[in-house]
């Protein structure tokens, strides 16, 4: 009961985090003055939800103060769509000039690095790091890893369409590839546009996955300086000027303390949760804890757990873009698995449940980032756990069907009892240890061993038992 009421606080407090605002943000320096100072915070892995808060909260603690500029640290292979494109809105719309910064030497700003990058009122780059690889990833398509299983030597056609790529490396190869390949170019152009940078290199960033390292992204007007470290950085950023909406503004960033903001304590259990492995992990256990409640109700804790487990993935799932066919697919297959166990159909449903569950799994979050995919290894080890629980179900299910009933009248089926009183075709007889009215044939007399063959009611219908060997009946002197 203790540990039902703890997991009941840690409940409240996880949604007590999420419902008041996230104002820890957990700072290693704080300048308590009223001057003007510089925010500096670190972005590193894939661009998801948990980012697109942080750097909300660094940009919403940068209005409160007076403050000259804010700069990102960034560190990242890329990451989703529309994580990217509100992290852009916030800072095309932020009153303080954004610095972005991609350091320390040998990281990269890739992909959706490549944008963010370029939305940033000043683009700087550590010695030794690189940006680009701008190109986004494909729209459905088989998973990574498979064959393609176009043949190999085409028809003049295809020969046709092969020398028009070769001739035309930047023409896209299909449909849905040309929309969004041209979408992303039409948002990284204007981006360039925006603060005057090289958007021909942008375009070909996105087209064909170029890359460029420091030296050559600033040689390119792809960034506007390199700076080996944050002093230094404040330093060559001084003096500046930059695009604030339609006017110009003068940094003046030399000599200005710095403030670290670091994640706070949502954000960390955000950027956890939106691990679309831990969600489905999540999701999983509170299903299963829910079930076992069910099976054995009061038992408290498993029904404590699955609700915090489940209310946690949900949300999780929330903040991920969700192949709504998937998730169909993965209601379907816990909805099987569910009427298996309250209503056993010798592992149909439950069989069926797992093939759902399993597809579904596999198709529940629309995009190919790497960092946003769920594991196969991961969906492998949750069907065989659903597995195994409707192997132990169908052998429960099986016991209990070969199980002599023990009540009711399919108990008293059988059942050897001896004549105590008789006239006629009726009179008592003693059997499972009670006395009862039956009736029967009209030769039957006191003492005479018979079974049961029916049942109408409270009376019982017996017939005189023939076996030579028949089990000892107690009591009825």
């Amino acid at each position: 009961m203790q540990f039902a009421k703890r997991l009941l606080q840690l409940f409240c407090l996880v949604i007590l985090c999420f419902l008041f605002p996230d104002r820890s943000g957990g700072q290693a320096e704080r300048a308590e003055t009223t001057t003007t100072r510089v925010l500096f915070t670190v972005v590193e892995g894939p661009i998801g939800p948990a980012t697109v808060h942080h750097i909300s909260q660094v940009l919403g603690q940068a209005r409160e103060k007076p403050t000259e500029a804010v700069v990102l640290q960034l560190n990242t292979p890329g990451g989703l769509a529309d994580a990217m494109r509100e992290i852009i809105s916030e800072i095309l719309v932020s009153p303080v000039p954004v610095i972005t910064y991609v350091a320390p030497p040998g990281a990269h700003a890739a992909s959706a690095g490549t944008y963010i990058v370029y939305a940033s009122h000043v683009a700087a780059m550590a010695p030794g790091t690189n940006l680009g690889a701008a190109t986004p990833v494909a729209i459905g398509g088989l998973p990574e890893g498979f064959p393609d299983l176009a043949p190999d030597e085409g028809g003049e056609e295809d020969k046709e369409a092969a020398e028009d790529e070769a001739a035309d490396p930047l023409k896209p190869q299909d449909a849905m590839t040309a929309k969004a390949t041209n979408d992303a170019v039409a948002l990284i152009r204007s981006l360039a546009e925006i603060h005057g940078r090289n958007a021909d290199w942008a375009e070909t960033a996105v087209r064909q996955a170029r890359s460029l390292s420091a030296v050559q992204a600033l040689e390119l007007n792809v960034i506007d300086l390199v700076a080996a470290d944050l002093p230094a950085l404040l330093r060559e950023a001084d003096g500046r000027s930059v695009v604030m909406g339609e006017t110009r503004r003068e940094l003046s960033t030399a000599g200005q303390p710095v403030e670290v903001v670091q994640m706070g304590v949502v954000t960390r259990i955000l950027s956890v949760l939106s691990n679309p492995n831990v969600a489905l992990i999540l999701m999983m256990l509170g299903i299963y804890g829910l079930m076992f409640e069910f099976w054995n109700p009061g038992a408290i804790v498993p029904g404590v757990v699955g609700a915090i487990c489940l209310t946690l993935g949900l949300y999780a799932l929330n903040q991920l873009p969700l192949n709504y066919a998937g998730l169909a697919l993965v209601g379907l297959g816990v909805a099987f698995m569910v009427a298996e166990a309250f209503s056993p159909s010798f592992g149909i449903l439950g069989l069926g449940g797992i093939v759902a569950f399993s597809i579904g799994a596999a198709m529940l979050v629309d995009t190919d980032v790497a960092a946003y995919r769920i594991s196969w290894w991961l969906i492998g080890t949750m069907a065989l756990v659903s597995a195994s629980v409707l192997v132990v179900l169908l052998g429960y299910t099986i016991r209990t069907y070969r199980r002599q009933p023990v009540s009711g009248s399919a108990r008293m089926l059988g059942a050897q009892g001896r004549v105590l009183e008789w006239s006629g075709d009726a009179g008592f007889v003693w059997v499972e240890g009670e006395r009862w009215r039956a009736r029967g044939g009209a030769g039957l007399r006191p003492g005479q061993i018979v079974h049961v063959r029916g049942m109408d009611g409270l009376i019982l219908d017996v017939e005189a038992d023939n076996r030579n060997d028949p089990a000892p009946i107690q009591g009825g002197g």
